[in-house]
């Protein structure tokens, strides 16, 4: 068994769908409207954390047990770093969904569009995250210690 190589396989996993969420997933949600928009965003929100979640926890589990194996501590930075979406989340995302959790749908001027507009844009670092745990694996796998 190759943990690295999975590690390295959950981490692009979980690039890959946070890229998706920004590309795919934010501007469809940005074409409906506000009553939709919210309903849509608190399910998809749902499911996209534990997707992520899941994805960031494996990817960190193989990556120490890759670092347990031959002790090259760059499967320890690469899990490390895609753990820090954990924090990211909490501290940066978690205010906003608040917000939006919070906000009455049915009022006549709603901030919904301008929250999702924000909340997307902060998604995207969940994508330089999971970016740079894949550069991390993917030195580790290309020039083994």
């Amino acid at each position: 068994m190759r943990p690295g190589l999975y590690a390295f396989a959950a981490a692009a996993s979980f690039l890959g769908a946070a890229i998706y969420i920004g590309l795919v997933e934010q501007p469809a949600r940005l074409r409906l409207g506000s009553r939709a928009m919210i309903k849509e965003w608190t399910l998809s929100n749902r499911r996209g954390t534990l997707l992520l979640s899941v994805f960031a926890v494996v990817s960190a589990i193989l990556a120490y047990i890759q670092f347990r194996s031959n002790g090259d501590v760059r499967w320890l930075i690469g899990g490390a770093t895609i753990l820090a979406s954990w924090p990211y989340a909490y501290f940066v995302m978690v205010p906003v969904n608040v917000w939006l959790c919070a906000i009455s749908p049915g009022r006549a001027v709603s901030p919904v569009r301008e929250l999702i507009r924000d909340w997307g844009l902060l998604e995207w670092g969940h994508a330089l995250i999971g970016f740079a745990a894949v550069c991390a694996f993917a030195w580790a796998l290309e020039q083994p210690a």
